[in-house]
């Protein structure tokens, strides 16, 4: 398989090899001086690096999918998109998605085969954690994959494709060894110097590490959610055996973020492409992305606070276009919502890898399906409140201040929403199939919660249950349209995969022909029954 990683070095690599200084030695043209080795890669200093663009993939990668979750919308004053608007990807679509991750895993294959040298458990344990995380989101926009003999560099430049399934159970025995080697590794010892410094995620705390790795797998767990032979009981019984528990509140500083030092001339790269640049001027993506009136309407028919801090008023009202509106004056960018400044998170916080919002919503969901103990219920309210939380956290005067007015504010909003049974954890379910409304009000918050944060795992959301939610304002609540309706071909049908990019078509043909002939709307991730 011909890409980016097999032939030249992934940026944070090439810029350690070129910056590693120079010593005298024999010229042999029959080494390959592009090649990393052991004696070119400091893996210790690569771990930041990878960990950044980790969060810059994850915050900055899915603008299309802002889109289709109902989020973002074009403003009128730029041009349609034409492919990603009528839903017809092809092979040439977004095929960054493919790239950048796969180069991402390769940077921490990297570092796990530097640190199992000399024995650096710390740096192992988290990079097995952070390449279990990116195939995860590669299988869910791709299903099967290169995964077994993925990431060999010129060794393998073609390797097979696995199936999805197999590869979302060997991430599991993966994180496995990652908690393994962070729960008995020695902290004090050489191999691990610098962890404090080097993780701009967790600062060095193996605990933390290992909530991650527990709430990457209740990720895994409910999006099988609808396959009958898993054995969930085992995942279960590992999590529990590892004791560390899962990401829980920001407060406690568990949120999975990254923050190697982000300032007001220096701020986190989704607040520099989205928000403002370091001039203070809006960027012209924020102008180019504008509220979609989707959830602008819903946000306001729930009478949720919320709408204040993902998007920005025009005079005093907020005001979204429809997806895929055509460019007319009415539509353009001075008479619209853009992104709201909370998501940019400049000064105060950094880009997110998994937030607590995303984590207590997995949990909850786990523990309405009865993959782990504990109360569904309980642990709704507090995601719902976690929401209200974060979003105030950048323009609060304190933690403490942010804390106390997210949690009025979210009782207030779910006491204002009951009986509905899109916050209303108790009613009655109106879905087909379902006990109680308890899920249907998961999958809604869920929505409502990861706008602008992780549109992908909205996406698989959407894919997985099958379910949908609206507003008509003229009528109330109902179970509504889909999220998106594209104008350009009145479907409502929106892509359940990607397809593999021209890349993998031009230079491994054999096997992702093997794949067979993929259709976004009919070729599914192993999960999406």
């Amino acid at each position: 398989m011909k890409r980016k990683i097999i032939y030249i070095l992934p940026l944070v690599i090439a810029i350690l090899t070129i910056g590693a200084g120079c010593k005298k030695s024999t010229f042999d043209i029959n080494k390959n001086p592009n090649l990393p080795t052991d004696s070119t890669i400091n893996f210790r200093t690569v771990l930041p690096a990878a960990l950044l663009n980790s969060a810059n993939i994850v915050s900055n990668q899915w603008t299309w999918l802002q889109n289709w979750m109902g989020y973002w919308a074009r403003s009128g004053s730029f041009a349609p998109n034409a492919t990603e608007e009528s839903y017809n990807v092809t092979s040439s679509f977004q095929t960054g998605v493919w790239s950048n991750l796969y180069d991402n895993a390769f940077d921490y294959q990297s570092i796990i085969a530097g640190a199992r040298k000399v024995n650096a458990g710390y740096y192992e344990g988290v990079a097995r954690i952070m390449r279990a995380h990116n195939f995860q989101i590669l299988v869910d926009v791709y299903n099967n994959v290169p995964y077994f003999n993925a990431l060999k560099g010129n060794a393998n430049p073609t390797p097979t494709y696995d199936n999805g399934l197999a590869i979302y159970q060997d991430l599991f025995r993966q994180i496995d060894t990652a908690q393994k080697l962070l729960k008995t590794t020695s902290l004090t010892s050489g191999a691990n110097a610098d962890r404090v410094t080097n993780d701009i995620v967790f600062k060095g705390d193996p605990v933390k590490w290992r909530k991650f790795g527990n709430t990457l797998k209740l990720r895994l767990m409910v999006h099988m959610s609808a396959l009958t032979t898993f054995n969930f009981a085992r995942e279960r019984d590992s999590i529990l055996a590892d004791g560390a528990g899962f990401i829980t509140t920001i407060a406690n500083g568990e949120s999975a973020e990254v923050n190697p030092g982000f300032t007001a001339d220096k701020p986190n790269n989704f607040h520099n492409a989205f928000i403002r640049n370091v001039q203070g001027n809006l960027t012209g993506l924020n102008n180019q992305n504008r509220a979609n009136a989707y959830a602008v309407d819903y946000y306001t028919f729930n009478g949720d606070p919320r709408r204040n801090t993902f998007y920005t008023p025009v005079g005093s009202a907020y005001v979204g276009v429809p997806y895929g509106a055509p460019p007319v004056a009415a539509n353009s960018t001075g008479n619209l919502s853009g992104i709201g400044t909370a998501l940019g998170r400049t000064n105060i916080f950094s880009q997110w890898l998994l937030t607590s919002t995303e984590s207590l919503f997995l949990q909850c969901e786990a523990r309405f399906r009865g993959y782990i103990p504990g109360s569904a219920a309980a642990t709704y309210q507090q995601a719902v409140t976690e929401s209200f939380i974060t979003n105030l956290l950048p323009t609060a005067t304190s933690q403490a201040a942010a804390i106390a007015t997210g949690t009025t504010q979210a009782s207030n909003y779910l006491a204002g929403n009951a009986s509905y049974p899109d916050v209303d954890f108790s009613v009655p379910s109106t879905l087909p199939g379902f006990t109680g409304g308890g899920l249907y009000a998961i999958i809604s918050q869920k929505w409502f919660a990861l706008n602008g944060f992780a549109p992908f795992e909205v996406w698989t959301d959407y894919r997985r249950t099958k379910m949908r939610y609206g507003v008509d304002p003229a009528v109330g609540f109902r179970l509504g349209p889909p999220i998106s309706i594209s104008p350009s071909n009145n479907s409502s049908v929106i892509p359940r995969r990607l397809i593999y990019p021209q890349s993998e078509y031009n230079f491994n043909a054999a096997n992702v022909g093997g794949q067979g002939v993929i259709n976004q709307f009919t070729s599914k991730i192993f999960w999406d029954l």
